[in-house]
Order: C-alpha cells, then sequence, then structure tokens
C-alpha cells in the first residue's frame, strides 16, 4: 500500500475540459471578492451563489440521470451544487456499487479508487455544466458518519487526499457536514482545516454546522476558513424564525466591515417536515426563509434543498435514511420539479435588478407595526440609497426610507411568479404607509432615488 505523500504526488491535477461558453472559462475561478462580502470569478465577475442540495446523488446516480439532473438545474438558475463526497454517511453508507470512500489497512487511509472514479465523472460534470461543485468532504454528525468513525489523522489524510485529487476543479469546499464545532470536536477540526488548507487555500472554503448554531466567533483566527456557512435548518418554531431574522446572522450583518461572505446553507428543504408542526414545508416558507438570509446580512448567495433530491430518493412512499420524522419524499425525478424550485430564477431576477454587492443590512429602514415572527420584514439598501425589502405575507410592517429630495421611485416584485409592477411609480411626498404591500401573498419592495 503506498504512504500519502506517494499516492498524493501521484495524482492528476483534476482540470475539467470545459465549454468556451462555460462562465469559469469566460471568467475565471472563484475568489472571495475583497469586500469580504460575496464570491466573484478572478476578472471580477460578482458570482451569485445559488446551490441546490443533492448530499447524495454523485453516489447513487446514474450517469444518464445526473445528466438529465444537472440539465434541469441548469435550466432553472442554479450556479452551484452542493453534495456530500465521502461514504460511508447515514442516508448513503455507500455508493450504488456498494464502496466506501476509503480503504485502511493496519490503521492507515487511502482512497477507494473505484468510488472515487465514479465521483471524478459525477464531479466533472457538474463544471461541465458551468456549475461550481461545493462537496462536503466529510460528514461529521453522528455515529455511521466518516466523520465520527475515523479518527483526527486519519481524516486528515481523507481530506487531503480528496483536495489533491481535484485540484484544479471550481469548487467551494466544505470541510465537515452538520458537526455542532463545539469542546473538543471545534479545537480537531481546526487543525484538520489548518493541516489541509494552510493559510492560503487555492479555493474558497467553509464548513457546515449543525441547525440554528453560529459558532464562528471563535474562528476569526482560522486563516483557512474564507466563508462562513450556517443552517437556519427545518424548524418553523417562533424561535427558529427570530434566530434567522434577528439572531447571529442578523448580528453579523450589523458589522461595519466585513472579512467574509455569509451563507444559508441549509434553509427549510421544500416537502420536508417542520420540526414544530410536522407539515411539508411549502414553497413559501422555504421563499420567506430564503430573502431573509439574504437581506440580514450582505448578500453572497444561499443553498435550496427539495425533499427527494437531497437524498437523490428512488423508491416512492418512503422516508429518506435514517431521517425518520422529516416525512415521505418524492422520488428525486419529480422531486426537482417542486414548485419553489421553479420560483429560484425570480430570485437571480431580482438581485440582478440593483446592485446587489452594495446592499448591506437596513433594520432602521422598516417598521414592524407588531408584526408576528412569521411577519417579520427585513431591508437593505445600497450606498446609492436604493432600498430593497422584503415582507411576508400578512405583514403589518412599512419601510420609511428616506432617499433624498421629494420624488421617490418605487416598484413591487413578486417573488412567486417574478412579475413586477408593470412600471416604475413616483411619489412626490412620502406618507405613512406609502410603502406597504397591501396584498395577502408576499412581495418585494425596491425604493431608489
Amino acid at each position: 500500500m503506498r504512504t500519502l505523500p506517494a499516492l498524493v504526488l501521484a495524482l492528476v491535477a483534476f482540470a475539467p475540459a470545459i465549454a468556451a461558453d462555460n462562465p469559469f472559462a469566460k471568467h475565471g475561478r472563484i475568489r472571495v471578492a475583497k469586500s469580504g462580502t460575496h464570491l466573484e470569478h478572478t476578472d471580477g465577475t460578482p458570482f451569485f451563489f445559488l446551490a441546490d442540495t443533492c448530499w447524495t446523488g454523485p453516489a447513487l446516480s446514474s450517469e444518464k440521470d445526473w445528466q438529465t439532473y444537472l440539465a434541469d438545474r441548469v435550466k432553472k438558475g442554479f450556479t452551484a451544487i452542493q453534495f456530500n463526497m465521502a461514504s460511508p454517511w447515514r442516508t448513503a453508507p455507500t455508493d450504488a456499487e456498494g464502496n466506501i470512500s476509503y480503504v485502511l489497512t493496519d490503521g492507515k487511509l487511502t482512497l477507494n479508487e473505484k468510488f472515487y472514479t465514479r465521483l471524478d465523472a459525477r464531479f466533472k460534470a457538474i463544471n461541465d455544466a458551468g456549475l461550481l461543485a461545493v462537496p462536503v468532504l466529510c460528514w461529521a454528525h453522528k455515529k455511521g458518519d466518516a466523520g465520527k468513525e475515523l479518527n483526527e489523522a486519519q481524516l486528515t489524510d481523507l481530506c487531503k487526499l480528496e483536495v489533491a485529487r481535484y485540484k484544479g476543479a471550481h469548487v467551494l469546499w466544505i470541510l465537515a457536514g452538520d458537526n455542532q464545532y463545539k469542546g473538543d470536536d471545534m479545537a480537531m477540526w481546526k487543525r484538520i482545516g489548518r493541516a489541509v488548507f494552510g493559510d492560503k487555500p487555492d479555493a474558497p472554503v467553509t464548513t457546515h454546522p449543525t441547525g440554528e448554531n453560529f459558532p464562528w466567533k471563535d474562528w476569526e483566527d482560522e486563516k483557512w476558513l474564507t466563508v462562513l456557512g450556517y443552517q437556519s435548518g427545518h424548524g418553523d418554531s417562533d424561535k427558529t424564525l427570530k434566530w434567522l431574522t434577528s439572531g447571529p446572522p442578523a448580528e453579523y450583518g450589523k458589522r461595519k466591515e466585513f472579512t467574509r461572505p455569509v451563507i444559508n446553507l441549509e434553509p427549510p428543504y421544500e416537502g420536508h417536515n417542520g420540526y414544530s408542526s410536522k407539515k411539508p414545508h411549502t414553497d413559501y416558507t422555504v421563499r420567506r426563509a430564503i430573502y431573509w438570509s439574504l437581506l440580514v446580512h450582505p448578500p453572497a448567495g444561499f443553498t435550496y434543498g427539495g425533499h427527494g433530491v437531497w437524498s437523490w430518493h428512488a423508491k416512492p412512499g418512503e422516508e429518506p435514511t435514517d431521517h425518520k420524522g422529516s416525512g415521505v419524499a418524492k422520488v428525486w425525478s419529480e422531486a426537482i420539479d417542486l414548485p419553489g424550485a421553479k420560483q429560484l430564477k425570480h430570485v437571480r431576477t431580482l438581485t440582478e435588478s440593483v446592485k446587489w454587492t452594495d446592499l448591506r443590512p437596513a433594520p432602521d429602514a422598516v417598521k414592524q407595526n407588531g408584526a408576528t415572527p412569521d411577519q417579520i420584514a427585513v431591508c437593505a439598501k445600497t450606498k446609492d440609497r436604493v432600498y430593497v425589502a422584503y415582507f411576508p405575507a400578512g405583514s403589518p410592517a412599512q419601510v420609511t426610507a428616506d432617499v433624498g429630495g421629494n420624488i421617490h421611485n418605487f416598484r413591487w416584485f413578486n417573488p412567486a411568479n417574478g412579475e413586477w409592477t408593470t412600471r416604475w411609480l413616483k411619489l412626490d411626498r412620502y406618507e405613512p404607509g406609502s410603502f406597504m404591500p397591501g396584498v395577502d401573498g408576499d412581495r418585494i419592495l425596491v425604493v431608489k432615488p
């Protein structure tokens, strides 16, 4: 069995042969922008991170089905695919051929070539489709996950080998999945991150914490961690809603300066049962979490999840493996067409209508007027005093924007169907209540001088 250094040297840099019209060919690799708020290509073109969660897809899909899935996600406006890179993990203990990611010989870890040959093809297909690959190097939540079965030295070797194998890919790395990052675990994953990526990783790096967990105050000195990920999760209680609109993500958004983009890597999955109500999350509750997470801190993007897609579900009438209580999932080929997935292209329509990279939270521009936790309106503005505000359904809140002068130009956007009011409306004099949607569904307001 080859030693780790010899195997690393034997690996060939991963270099997908992408077409000339591919965004990576046109604009270059992905990096963190100098503002510390979002991602961009090396030529300075902003990259809006709109990822789909397909944790087990690479391990379980056929080549034909994978191509069908990627073509669908490109058509729907996604820019990235988020997936789990290693098995075992609880929902995919092995790949479709029964392989796990590694071989242990006298405690020494090497990669299982059968597993990674399959993954090579799936990984390359993501980049060839013009999509950013967002792999979790190792899931680390509980027993049955590789991140809990291997020791620190073995985990370090596994992650190093994976990063070396795909060096040259268009990627945002996620070090570990669903860990609490507390106590000894936090210290261990910090050490692994330093060992794998060093001080200057050649691609953006984040890691994936458990739900409603924002541990990053203690990670300021971790130079390898260039993006702060979090998951608002699948809860639907008032406590969960408040965590997103006024908790740690929103507190981070109040900073004067930013060093790292912040991305909600796991809002509620559409079709997944809410933890409190035990009812499936709808396109509306998913949409609400997405817009909240885009406006409570500087927007970099977000990750969507569809129940049945994330688990690459193949048998109807079942819950995903080892996720009891999450609810019966559609098979993946049906779940790709959940209503919320079709609506995500409207997020890009909205963000591309303004200079979204300049948006900063403007909580003082909103009067909540007694809004309940599910009705909280959020607002952000640019240096040019363009305001973007999201109003959940039935919200009594109002925007009290002062954009300068006596003329206010405003327009309403429907995030469910992507329709704008037909024209910019002018308000000669601001009056209380002018900037309220006055409709039953959720709406977005754009106000400019």
